[in-house]
């Protein structure tokens, strides 16, 4: 087995702002830098520049082998190390089609993908039929990211804990996997009584993103591969959003931007062990 060498923790980038028409979606949030693990060498990376070397890889994307690490608990914004893995991870689900459309570029290039869901939008119980085989074999990861995509910070603490439960049932009903420990705040807002909370329900590892595709809300599809150029790269975990169609336009652009910086597509639970 091949193995890659995790030895620290990414910085962040800035992100996208709100499309023009969003109901929901996180790009405005900017977390802070905090270190998740103690990085032995180096600075972490603060910009998405150098760009690593083109380097050829198949035309489909095969399953990693990877030794997997533990899981840092403190928020994860990157893929820890200097290796050459990428985890796109997409929010939301506001458009069936978009949803739908994920599913079968999945099937037809071998991607990996990590869904940060809302179990009230019908795209997840429209497509379970399709996404179903893909999240069975790992291929796809489904993970919380609360049942109505409410600001956790203005509920109770029931109330968070209800958000997170009612879609973690959902998620284990319609597709027999479960979703904990991981989840995405919604708009990425939380703090310290937010994660309490969370973690009282066994939701231990709250994930945010180190770049973004900009598409919570409708955006241009130059905005969108410009984001996609900017941000894909090593250790990187990237958010995008199943709302609204510009992103299925491009599919074979990220792929082949993937490709191109010899990076390979991850799900979080293909680099890290569960608790």
């Amino acid at each position: 087995m091949h193995r890659r060498i995790f030895l620290g923790a990414l910085a962040l980038g800035a992100i996208g702002a709100f499309g023009a028409g969003a109901a929901i979606g996180d790009d405005f949030y900017t977390p802070p830098p905090p270190p998740l693990i103690p990085r032995a060498a180096g600075m972490p990376r603060l910009s998405p520049h150098p760009r690593p070397k083109p380097f050829a890889l198949p035309p489909r994307f095969i399953p990693p082998m990877l030794e997997r690490v533990s899981l840092p608990g403190a928020t994860l914004h990157g893929l820890p190390g200097d290796g050459n893995l990428v985890a796109l991870t997409v929010d939301d689900g506001g458009s069936s089609e978009c949803v739908a459309l994920y599913a079968q570029w999945c099937v037809d290039s071998g991607m990996r993908v990590t869904f940060f869901l809302n179990g009230s939008l019908p795209a997840w119980t429209d497509n379970a039929a399709a996404l179903a085989p893909l999240v069975a074999t790992g291929q796809v990861q489904l993970a919380n990211h609360t049942w109505s995509h409410a600001d956790l910070r203005k509920l109770s603490t029931g109330g968070i804990q209800d958000e997170l439960l009612r879609n973690g049932d959902f998620i284990r009903d319609t597709y027999g996997v479960e979703a904990a420990p991981y989840y995405r705040p919604p708009f990425g807002y939380s703090d310290d009584r937010v994660r309490a909370a969370a973690a009282a329900v066994g939701y231990t590892q709250p994930v945010m993103w180190y770049g973004s595709l900009a598409d919570s809300g409708l955006i241009s599809d130059a905005e969108l591969l410009q984001y996609a150029n900017d941000w894909l790269l090593a250790q990187h975990i990237v958010i995008g959003h199943a709302n609204w169609p510009t992103v299925t336009r491009h599919f074979e652009d990220l792929a082949r931007i993937i490709r191109s910086r010899g990076l390979v597509p991850v799900t979080l639970d293909d680099v890290f062990l569960r608790p």
